[in-house]
């Protein structure tokens, strides 16, 4: 199997990298001005931009605003922290596994989060409690076991064997996914539905309540995986040479695991599941300015606002007033553009 390396990498200027991130930026605000302007009515660019010039607030009333401010705002910033995470971790995972095809949910951190979940969902209509005051914690707690499991098993003699840590996880999605048609299969009408959806991915549960609960986990996330950079670099280069260079493999692996956990965690508990975000995203930014962790990292997770800002935008015009699940909309954009990568790149990854 191609696996990623530096071997083969051909320099990026700093100047090539900020223009194209300069571009994602700016796709990024008219996303926003999109988004949070858009309704059922049509497109109102003063509504648009009163979040940013509040004397513009002036010409709408009590209602319109509060849509803008308790659902649209909230909705944008999810989006743009779910985007930032999925495509951080997405990163992260291909450079611990030095494999373009990896992602959080090959080590079955995402399944793990769901199985829980639906576990709570189905449990709630047999025992009339509300799913939802739990459904954050449940998921993470099912991330956080999944991942603990998928780690031990995959530590032989002190080292932490990748292979292992990937086929580990493949039975782990396979289980998780029998236990969630099991239960679905078994669930009443009202829950059913809202497993559908939930395992179908939604911002549509977006408050600033929810949104401060998971900040926390989320910037941890970011922030911690951000600092691992470098080595994750000296990563690519092979685990022995990076040793050589003085980096703790060991140690390295063990923070991304735990790190990518936390970020996934909270992502699947704030939205259900969105696929093809972590595995499609770094391919991008990695065909635009090389596989080189420095270029290639902040343009990643810009990039992954883009699709998501874009994907969710259009899972609510699609069908308005109802809207799709966001994960179906990046399921359709990402299947075919990371096919067309594959047949693009026949030759090698690196």
């Amino acid at each position: 199997m191609n696996t990623l390396t530096l071997s083969r990498f051909v320099p990026i200027t700093l100047s090539q990298t900020h223009k194209w991130m300069l571009l994602a930026s700016i796709c990024i605000f008219a996303l926003a001005l999109l988004s949070i302007g858009y309704g059922p009515a049509g497109w109102d660019w003063r509504l648009a931009i009163a979040w940013l010039a509040p004397e513009y607030f002036n010409q709408f009333d009590a209602l319109q605003i509060n849509v803008v401010m308790q659902i649209r705002l909230p909705r944008f910033v999810l989006a743009v922290l779910v985007g930032l995470v999925l495509a951080q971790t997405g990163a992260a995972t291909q450079a611990l596994c030095r494999n373009p095809l990896a992602d959080p949910s090959i080590i079955g951190i995402s399944a793990g989060a769901a199985m829980v979940a639906v576990a709570f969902i189905a449990l709630s209509a047999q025992f009339n409690f509300n799913a939802q005051l739990y459904l954050p914690y449940a998921s993470f707690l099912g991330a956080l076991g999944v991942t603990s499991l998928v780690y031990f098993i995959a530590k032989q003699q002190g080292q932490i064997n990748i292979t292992t840590l990937i086929l580990v996880g493949v039975a782990i999605n396979a289980l998780a996914f029998a236990v969630i048609g099991l239960l679905s299969f078994f669930a009443d009408d009202s829950a059913l539905r809202l497993i559908n959806y939930w395992t179908m991915g939604s911002l549509g549960g977006a408050s600033w309540s929810t949104i401060i609960q998971a900040a926390p986990l989320l910037f941890i996330s970011l922030i911690g995986l951000w600092r691992l950079k470098n080595p994750m670099n000296l990563l690519l280069i092979g685990e022995s040479q990076a040793q050589y260079l003085g980096v703790d493999t060991n140690k390295l692996k063990l923070y991304v695991i735990i790190l990518v956990a936390l970020g996934v965690g909270a992502v699947v508990a704030l939205t259900g599941l969105i696929g093809f975000v972590g595995l499609v995203v770094p391919h991008i930014a990695r065909l635009m300015v090389g596989p080189h962790l420095r270029n290639m990292l902040p343009l990643c997770m810009l990039i992954g606002v883009v699709v998501l800002l874009l994907s969710d935008w259009l899972a609510r015009i699609v069908i308005m007033p109802s809207e799709l699940p966001i994960g179906i909309i990046t399921a359709l954009l990402g299947a075919p553009l990371f096919i067309y990568l594959i047949v693009k790149n026949k030759r090698g990854w690196s």
